[in-house]
């Protein structure tokens, strides 16, 4: 039997068989893992020598000033990418039509446009002395755009009944918006949101074309300026600055499930007040219940 629309349930053949592909791709995978480092391993690249580098105070340093950077313009695309995006939300949302139409172009136009090549514009037309500022920039235009459509979507999924509840209260459309509609769509599309900024953490990385000194920037100029046994430590640096760069995504996964949770939380854990018995006095509500007053 279907147990949805788009999935249905694997029978006792199709569980063999997934397990049969299951162990087949495991094992391609560690055969393809076990040659590579065979073969790194018999060039060199992974001598004790390669990896002795970091222990220099000067290469730790280096990275650690490319994390500094990184940092820097992860935090500033994080700011601008968020307010862009709740502007340009509004604006899709908006009833004019001009501004809605011009919050969409600007959104279409963005997305469309390699990442790449909006930050180069930005430093090559604008910010040619400024890396940092053209490097955060364009992560915010493009992130932010992204983040708009998150945004525009979780204002839709709350219920229309919240809506027309605040304007009953004689709120107006800006106080719906913000103080009713974007709290519960940020909430309800917190995880995307998240993910979205892990992806803008990555993207720093872009900043290399632009001689940003991020991490990259930083791993690459050790790797092409340090020469061990007549080799460069590419290898070695490439798995130490890729270890970083997990590291800091997966703190930042677990900051979003910690917020997550604590907005659960925050949520569910309202006391509610028992409910309170009454004392009912004698003839208490029964007016107008025992037909009309004979009395004379």
């Amino acid at each position: 039997m279907s147990a949805s629309v788009l999935y249905d349930a694997p029978g006792p053949k199709a569980i063999v068989r997934n397990r049969v592909y299951t162990v087949i791709g495991s094992l391609a995978i560690v055969a393809l893992l076990v040659v590579s480092i065979g073969r790194l391993a018999g060039k060199g690249d992974l001598a004790p020598e390669m990896w002795d580098i970091f222990n220099y105070t000067g290469i730790r340093q280096n990275i650690a000033d490319g994390i500094v950077a990184t940092l820097k313009a992860f935090g500033l695309a994080v700011v601008g990418s968020l307010v862009l995006g709740v502007l340009l939300a509004v604006g899709r949302l908006s009833d004019h039509g001009w501004i809605r139409w011009l919050a969409t172009g600007f959104i279409e136009l963005f997305r469309s446009i390699p990442l790449l090549i909006t930050i180069y514009a930005v430093w090559v037309g604008f910010l040619s002395d400024y890396s940092l500022w053209a490097l955060a920039l364009g992560l915010s235009v493009y992130n932010g755009c992204v983040q708009a459509e998150v945004l525009r979507a979780g204002v839709n999924s709350v219920p229309k009944g919240q809506r027309e509840a605040a304007y009953a209260l004689g709120m107006s459309k800006t106080q719906v918006m913000v103080t009713v509609l974007l709290p519960q769509a940020v909430r309800a599309m917190l995880p995307t949101i998240i993910g979205q900024l892990v992806v803008t953490l990555k993207d720093t990385s872009l900043g290399f074309i632009i001689l940003y000194p991020e991490l990259l920037n930083s791993a690459r100029l050790i790797a092409s300026n340090t020469r061990v046994n007549d080799m460069y430590p590419y290898v070695s640096t490439i798995v130490v600055v890729g270890a970083i760069y997990i590291a800091m995504c997966l703190l930042l996964s677990a900051l979003a499930t910690w917020i997550e949770k604590r907005g659960r939380r925050a949520k569910t854990g309202i006391a509610v007040a028992a409910a309170v018995d009454l004392p009912i006095e004698a003839g208490a509500g029964t007016a107008g219940t025992d037909g009309p007053d004979t009395t004379p």
